[in-house]
């Protein structure tokens, strides 16, 4: 890769234009990292967004997501994006290959464009807001001069970023390419009479959120008020779909459609997550009562 090169022609208007969205408005760019904020990375990264973007509003999503865990970052993701205006750009760094082979990518939704690796990291928060396209990033003249083996995050995926929020077309960053990572956490399903997906994350509160979407446990006739089989792993519950956690007595489990609309598993007043010794990963079987 070329240490010196011209500067990239400044990219017109202030309109962005990602997926079915176009707006004119101030760009946003946002950051989801395992990286914690003791070391200088994030602020390398917002620097190297502002030295291309300068009239960009930057946005922590998260960069508490724990160190090395894809699953958790994927999720984190998810639940914040939807709610950015239209034409937000997402960067997302979880990247535990960073510096082998694994790609680097721009998924492009309905709504945004999602930059990072190619391990599965973008692609719950892409397919929820409808995947349209993935891109390799082979476009030199769209990153730094210098690519380090360490700091992908600053290098390559910032700087692409930042030049679809000025405008560029996601397409011009390179291919598109149809075999990207699709982990089986993006994959919930149906498997005659139950939803099987995982536990994604455990919350502060030590609630068991999974990757059951509502509108698959809908699909089997669950809603509030009904009875579910449940098996977390080894686990086998009997546990009422609640609206509230105070449906139930304090300490007592229940199931609820959380806030992003996925089945958790929680204790009220206490923490599921101990009471049940679930761990991230796990298997999710959910039935109606008496099914598994």
């Amino acid at each position: 890769m070329p240490a010196h090169r011209q500067p990239l022609p400044p990219l017109p208007g202030r309109c962005l234009e990602v997926g079915a969205a176009r707006v004119a408005r101030r760009p946003v760019i946002t950051f989801t990292t395992d990286f914690g904020l003791r070391d200088p990375y994030v602020a390398s990264m917002k620097g190297v967004a502002l030295s291309i973007c300068p009239d960009a509003a930057l946005v922590d999503i998260s960069h508490e997501v724990p160190k090395f865990d894809v699953r958790a970052g994927a999720l984190i993701m998810a639940q914040a994006a939807v709610w950015f205006p239209p034409g937000t750009v997402h960067v997302g760094v979880v990247d535990p290959g960073v510096g082998t082979a694994r790609r680097a990518v721009v998924a492009v939704s309905r709504r945004y464009a999602f930059v990072g690796p190619d391990n599965g990291l973008l692609m719950l928060a892409a397919q929820r807001d409808g995947l349209r396209a993935v891109y390799a990033i082979e476009d030199e003249e769209l990153v730094l001069p210098r690519v380090s083996r360490t700091f992908h995050g600053r290098d390559i995926f910032t700087p692409v970023a930042a030049h679809i929020a000025r405008g560029l077309e996601p397409e011009r960053v390179g291919p598109e390419i149809r075999d990207y990572v699709l982990p089986d956490f993006a994959r919930p399903r149906l498997e005659g009479n139950r939803a099987v997906g995982e536990v994604m994350y455990i919350d502060g509160f030590g609630n068991i959120i999974t990757n059951l979407p509502e509108e698959l446990l809908a699909r089997l006739g669950l809603r509030d008020g009904c009875e579910l089989s449940v098996r977390l792993g080894q686990r086998e519950l009997r546990l009422r779909l609640c609206s509230a956690y105070g449906q139930v007595g304090p300490g007592e489990l229940l199931a609820i459609i959380d806030s992003w609309g996925m089945l958790e598993v929680a204790v009220n007043l206490g923490s599921a997550a101990e009471r049940l010794g679930v761990r991230p990963g796990e298997r999710v079987e959910v039935a109606p009562e008496g099914s598994l």
